[in-house]
């Protein structure tokens, strides 16, 4: 039988999930300090950027079925690609947490029956998606993406029909570092969206309709919370939607865009630790990341995400910043030797800059320089080892 794959439509609803995400929202309060129109900017200006990079990594993984860890194995060699699987998960594990965390208390918010139940309630949606599995969400998903993108609508004309602006009195946020919380959420999809497309009938449509729906849509949810913040005044997305007079609709936002968004999360952390055996099993691991999701959503007090973005920002931007050389510059894209030393030293390098580049205010924010240098350094450092081995 002929593996089924999944379509342009199905991929693009995949990634509108993604997009609609309470997290979103959350970071687009942060931008409220630049006032709308300089917030919208900053917003646009890092969509194309992170979009951009997350195109060409979903290219790669659509081009060769790889998923997005087996593709790291190219440029850093089968074993050495294993620190990225590890920081991955890692990260996945995060982000499980924090999206149900975030759903959580904004769903007590509006019903109180306490944020640990939601976080069960919640975990157990999550995993109600995770044994459908990708391949068979379709008409799952078309009908939670239909109801999400009608009540999202009447979430934005409610917020933007509030009046005018209110005072904004935090601390001034440059418009570098606005730049930089925009690239930050396509940038936490890079080591995941292989994962998709690689399962695509056709890659390079389906790649592209995923950059450019989720670029889309994020920018909406950011614009969403920059303006609740700007004309409602309010910061919480249960405020916000109880302001809104949303109730039950905006209840069902919360909910599903948060399981929709975490489903990926969680699947993603099962198919990278395939790549690290053929012999674990992914499903069960994505189920076992939402359990643990759910536990430390539970525990920790997870509502400040600034710093664990920057992080994601300082280790994958590098990362694949060598994939893009060596896939579409330097043209490899074989496992040539367990690790690939020179890439992962120009990994760390990349890195570094990254870390020094947050103490700079740069208008295009950090990753775009980042990732700019990391390929030159890159591309040099292979010429280097191809002339000495000759």
């Amino acid at each position: 039988m002929a593996e089924k794959r999944t379509s342009v439509f199905e991929n693009g609803l995949i990634w509108f999930g993604a997009a609609v995400s309470i997290a979103e929202i959350a970071t687009g309060t942060y931008l409220a300090p630049l006032g709308f129109g300089k917030g919208l900017a900053a917003v646009i200006i890092g969509h194309i950027i992170g979009c951009a990079m997350l195109f060409l990594a979903g290219l790669i993984g659509g081009k060769t079925r790889k998923s997005a860890m087996d593709t790291t194995k190219m440029s850093f060699g089968r074993k050495g690609a294993l620190l990225f699987t590890v920081l991955n998960i890692i990260q996945l594990v995060g982000w499980t947490a924090i999206m149900i965390y975030d759903g959580a208390a904004a769903a007590n918010g509006i019903w109180g029956i306490g944020p640990q139940l939601w976080c069960i309630i919640i975990g157990v949606l999550i995993a109600v998606w995770i044994l459908i599995g990708i391949k068979n969400l379709g008409k799952v998903n078309t009908v939670a993406m239909a109801a999400l993108f009608v009540l999202t609508i009447i979430m934005s004309f409610v917020i933007f029909k509030s009046g005018a602006a209110q005072s904004i009195t935090e601390d001034g946020l440059s418009f570098g570092a606005a730049v930089e919380l925009s690239v930050a959420m396509p940038l936490s999809w890079l080591p995941l969206i292989s994962d998709y497309t690689r399962e695509a009938e056709e890659p390079v449509k389906a790649t592209a309709v995923s950059a450019v729906t989720y670029g889309i849509i994020s920018c909406w949810m950011y614009v969403i919370g920059m303006g609740a913040a700007i004309f409602t005044g309010e910061y919480e997305i249960a405020s916000i939607m109880v302001k809104a007079g949303l109730g039950i609709a905006g209840l069902l936002i919360i909910v599903f865009s948060t399981v929709t968004t975490t489903f990926l999360d969680a699947y993603s952390a099962g198919v990278s630790s395939e790549s690290i055996s053929k012999r674990i099993n992914g499903r069960l691991v994505a189920l076992i990341v939402t359990a643990i999701g759910a536990v430390g959503a539970i525990l920790f007090p997870l509502y400040d995400i600034t710093d664990f973005l920057y992080f994601i920002g300082s280790v994958f931007a590098p990362m694949i910043a060598i994939q893009i050389a060596y896939f579409f510059i330097l043209k490899k894209n074989t496992e040539r030797k367990a690790y690939d030393t020179g890439n992962l030293i120009v990994w760390l390098i990349g890195f570094i800059i990254y870390r020094c580049l947050m103490q700079v205010d740069i208008i295009v924010g950090n990753t775009l320089p980042d990732m700019v240098i990391t390929i030159i350094l890159c591309v040099i450092v292979s010429k280097i080892s191809d002339r000495i081995k000759k």
